[in-house]
C-alpha cells in the first residue's frame, strides 16, 4: 500500500498516516497479520520525523487497528467488532458532518446517499 503525505494540508501528518492506514485496512489493502514497516523505515521512506510515525502507530494501536509486538513490530490487528465507545465517537463525527451538510444546504437524501457511497467505497476491496 502506498502512503502519501500532503505537507500543505491543514491536517497533521500523523492523522494523515492514521487515516490512510485505516482506509487500507477497510479496503483490504492491509490484512490481518500483515507486518507494517518499522517506525524508522516508514519515516525514512516518507521523509518525515520518526516521532510523527510513532504517534500515528500509537493512535492505531490504542484504537485497536494495530498490534505491537517486540519481535514482529507493528502488525495489522484482526477486524474489530463494534462497541459503545466506537459508536459514541462515530455518532459525534456523523452529527458534525450532518450539521455541516445542513449549513451548506445539502438535503437529507443527498447526505444519506453520500454516506452510503462512502461506506461502499470503504468496503470495496
Amino acid at each position: 500500500m502506498l502512503l502519501e503525505i500532503n505537507t500543505h494540508s491543514q491536517k497533521p501528518i500523523y492523522e494523515q498516516l492514521r487515516d490512510q492506514i485505516v482506509l487500507g485496512i477497510a479496503t483490504k489493502q492491509l490484512v490481518h497479520g500483515e507486518a507494517m514497516p518499522s517506525v524508522r523505515n516508514l519515516a525514512a521512506d516518507l521523509g518525515i520525523n520518526f516521532h510523527t510515525v510513532n504517534k500515528a502507530y500509537s493512535m492505531l494501536r490504542y484504537e485497536g487497528y494495530l498490534i505491537m509486538d517486540r519481535r514482529k513490530g507493528a502488525v495489522v490487528a484482526p477486524m474489530l467488532t463494534n462497541n459503545e465507545v466506537f459508536f459514541a465517537k462515530l455518532s459525534l463525527s456523523l452529527s458534525l458532518s450532518a450539521a455541516e451538510a445542513v449549513c451548506h444546504s445539502v438535503g437529507e437524501s443527498e447526505f444519506l446517499e453520500l454516506c452510503a457511497g462512502c461506506y461502499r467505497n470503504a468496503t470495496a476491496g
